[in-house]
């Protein structure tokens, strides 16, 4: 479809071109009677050039040879005087836009030399005028050809710039994706495979426990499985991206580590409403993924008892979260494919984090930027009351 487009326009030019040597020709015969008359040899070639335009993308070098064959042919025989050279002009300009500017700027020589000695050997003074001004005007269908050449490359510049943007965006977007899946799946696993020891340590010990902890387990499973398969869904592009998570499901994180066996809890130093409205969707998606893949954590492989999430202090444009446990440490382990997703999704809006040794216990406290400070009654910043501007 995009090839058959790019031909519309050459099509139409080499139509227009064919139309106007004919009329033009024609009418001009009329005022010329010592010109040999137009029979179909003469009417063939008129028509040959506007058909050779056609090739000019197959066949640059063989569109312009033709063109000029074609009208040499027509002034050697002697027909009429008229717009005939049209096509030949054309062919210069796209042979040239073709980037064969070295057979362009060649046959544009080859013709200037053969006016010029044509003009010497058979004319006079007023012969060198013309041919002086047909050579000028054969240099400036060339310059005219090296600027459409210039704006096509430019414009084909453009389009694989964008190309490769949308690409790049496509790229990151699925490998946002896959960090989701990553996390659900890290994360959902962890809570499952420990409430499911949880619940084997049960059922000897207190069977009345049982129930309640395999009704845990199949809830988790179940939202574990609705998440993975609307990230998958949106990854297949057949389903559209679900509204990102909020601070508001923190405490669902910490609701987990606690059925996991941990004496997990929550602060906040600041208001959360408000420091929801100066993160913004992205960023408070990222705190709820970065304080749920520092859980897992936690709870996979520190065997900890003790596990604090804190939301804040605000210092300066940034906020701090930490989430802190009394388990064994890294040990100088190497960072896994969960703690590595951490860094790029901080990386990704401006933020930071860093993995503190507490002895006992690690601590993974990352920095969030922050947008600007609401204005009073929820408005936009520096706003007055109900957000109009002072």
């Amino acid at each position: 479809m995009r090839s058959a487009r790019r031909r519309r326009p050459v099509v139409a030019v080499a139509v227009l071109a064919a139309v106007i040597q004919l009329a033009g020709t024609h009418v001009a015969s009329g005022r010329q009677p010592l010109a040999h008359p137009l029979d179909g040899f003469g009417y063939l070639l008129l028509l040959a050039g506007p058909a050779l335009l056609l090739l000019h993308r197959r066949a640059p070098e063989v569109m312009l040879g033709g063109t000029v064959a074609a009208t040499a042919a027509y002034l050697a025989i002697g027909y009429p005087w008229g717009p005939f050279p049209l096509s030949m002009a054309l062919a210069l300009i796209l042979a040239t836009a073709a980037r064969r500017r070295v057979f362009a700027w060649s046959v544009a020589g080859a013709l200037v030399a053969a006016v010029f000695t044509w003009a010497i050997v058979h004319g006079g003074d007023q012969d060198l005028v013309r041919a002086g001004a047909a050579s000028a005007w054969l240099v400036i269908l060339v310059l005219i050809g090296e600027g459409v050449r210039l704006r096509l490359e430019r414009m084909a510049e453009r389009r694989a710039h964008a190309h490769e943007a949308r690409q790049r965006a496509e790229d990151e977007y699925r490998l946002a994706l896959a960090r989701d899946i990553h996390d659900v799946v890290a994360h959902s696993l962890s809570m499952i495979n420990v409430r499911a020891s949880v619940a084997l340590h049960l059922a000897d010990r207190d069977p009345d426990q049982l129930r309640p902890a395999l009704e845990a387990i199949k809830t988790a499973s179940k939202e574990s499985l609705v998440q993975v398969r609307e990230l998958l869904g949106v990854l297949r592009q057949d389903a559209p991206r679900q509204p990102g998570l909020t601070l508001a499901n923190i405490p669902g994180l910490v609701s987990d580590a606690q059925h996991g066996g941990l004496a997990a809890r929550i602060e906040y130093d600041g208001d959360p409403s408000a420091l929801r409205t100066r993160l913004g969707p992205e960023r408070e998606a990222v705190v709820y993924r970065v304080v749920q893949e520092a859980v897992t954590n936690a709870v996979r492989h520190s065997g900890a008892k003790h596990l604090a999430v804190h939301i804040g202090p605000v210092s300066g444009d940034a906020l701090t979260v930490a989430v802190d446990d009394d388990g064994t440490g890294r040990h100088g382990s190497p960072e896994g494919n969960g703690l590595r997703g951490m860094r790029e999704r901080l990386a990704g809006i401006g933020g930071s984090v860093e993995l503190v040794e507490l002895k006992p216990g690690l601590g993974v406290h990352a920095r969030f930027p922050l947008g600007d400070e609401p204005g009073p009654d929820g408005g936009p910043p520096g706003a007055g009351p109900a957000g109009k501007q002072p």
